[in-house]
C-alpha cells in the first residue's frame, strides 16, 4: 500500500456553504500526488467515485459535482504535471495517469471505485477500466474519451492552439498578477454564465509563482505528450469500446469556446455505434464542454449519470 497518506485541510478553502473537503499528498515520482477528497471514511458506507480532470484543470474542477453528490465519497487527484502533482515528472501518457489513479485508491485504502472522466480525463477513465477492471465497477465519460481518425502528418501543437485556445496560450504567459491570470477565463465564452466561486477556486489553483511573475502549474511537456497519447495511440484510441463494465458517455450541445457544434456532434457520436459496445449515451442539451461539468444543467445531468452507476 506505500507510507500513509497525511490529510491536510485544503489550502484553497470551499466557498461558504460548500461541501467540505481534504487534500491528501502521498510521495510519487519525483514529487507529490496531490489529491481533492470530498467525504471519505467518515461517510461509512459511502461508495467512491474517483475523477480524471482535462488536459489543462486540476482536481478541484469536480468541485461542483462532488457538491452535488453528497452522498458519495469523491476523489479527484491533481493529475501528474497538473496543479499540485505538477512536480510528480514523467513519464506522461493516458496509460500512467490510468495507473495513477489505482496508486491514489490503494494509498486511500479503497478497493473499488466507480470511473468518471471529462476531456482528456475521459480517456484516462476508460484506459484505466480496462488495465484495472477488478479495481472499477463503471465508468462514467463527460465529452471525452472518443477518439478522432487523426492524419499522421497532424502538426498537434497547431492542433492544440487550434482545440483549446485560451487554455493552450496560458500555459506559455508570465502573468503580473493574480487577477490578470484570473480575468480571462471569468469572460471566457464557455465559462461566464456559469462562472462562480467554485469555478474561481479551481482556476486559481493553477496559479503558481509570485506576483509580478504568475503562471500556470500545467507542465507543457505533459499537455504535449498527453495530447499525443490521447490522439494517436490505438490502445488509448480504442479504450472506449473495450470497458469491462457499465458505462456512461455524456456529449456537450456545444463546443469549447461555446461554438455551435461541440466536440461530438451528434453525427459523429451516432457514427462511434457507442450502443454497440453498451454505452449507454446520453446528449447535454444547453452546455458547452466547459458548463457540461460547472454549470447547474451539466452537473444535474452528470450526478444522475453517476448515480444510475453506483
Amino acid at each position: 500500500m506505500g507510507p500513509r497518506p497525511i490529510a491536510k485541510p485544503a489550502s484553497s478553502r470551499e466557498p461558504d456553504g460548500m461541501r467540505q473537503s481534504v487534500e491528501i499528498g502521498f510521495p510519487l515520482g519525483a514529487g507529490s500526488y496531490a489529491v481533492t477528497r470530498w467525504g471519505g471514511p467518515a461517510t461509512v458506507a459511502a461508495p467512491t467515485v474517483i475523477a480524471a480532470h482535462g488536459i489543462t484543470a486540476n482536481g478541484l474542477a469536480w468541485a461542483p459535482l462532488a457538491e452535488a453528490l453528497p452522498e458519495v465519497d469523491f476523489v479527484a487527484p491533481d493529475l501528474r504535471g497538473r496543479g499540485r502533482s505538477r512536480d510528480v515528472g514523467g513519464p506522461y501518457s493516458i496509460a500512467a495517469h490510468a495507473d495513477d489513479l489505482v496508486r491514489t485508491l490503494d494509498h486511500l485504502g479503497v478497493e473499488r471505485a466507480t470511473l468518471l472522466g471529462h476531456s482528456m480525463g475521459g480517456w484516462v477513465a476508460a484506459v484505466a477500466a480496462v488495465r484495472h477492471p477488478e479495481r472499477f465497477g463503471g465508468t462514467v465519460l463527460v465529452d471525452g474519451g472518443l477518439g478522432f481518425p487523426l492524419p499522421p502528418d497532424t502538426d498537434l501543437d497547431a492542433l492544440l492552439d487550434n482545440l483549446l485556445g485560451p487554455a493552450m496560450a496560458k500555459l506559455r504567459t508570465t502573468y503580473a498578477s493574480r487577477e490578470e491570470f484570473l480575468a480571462p477565463w471569468r469572460g471566457h465564452p464557455s465559462l461566464v454564465d456559469v462562472y462562480s466561486p467554485a469555478v474561481e477556486a479551481y482556476q486559481a489553483r493553477d496559479i503558481i509563482g509570485t506576483e509580478p511573475e504568475v503562471r500556470s502549474a500545467c507542465v507543457l511537456e505533459a499537455v504535449r505528450d498527453d495530447a499525443a497519447d490521447e490522439l494517436r495511440n490505438p490502445e488509448v484510441v480504442g479504450a472506449i469500446h473495450r470497458l469491462p463494465g457499465r458505462a456512461v458517455f455524456l456529449h456537450a450541445e456545444r463546443g469549447l469556446l461555446n461554438e455551435p457544434v461541440g466536440l461530438y456532434s451528434p453525427e459523429v457520436v451516432a457514427a462511434a455505434k457507442l450502443e454497440d459496445a453498451g454505452i449507454d449515451v446520453r446528449y447535454v442539451a444547453g452546455t458547452n464542454h466547459y458548463s457540461i461539468l460547472l454549470g447547474d444543467r451539466g452537473v444535474t445531468a452528470v450526478a444522475e449519470a453517476v448515480r444510475a452507476l453506483l
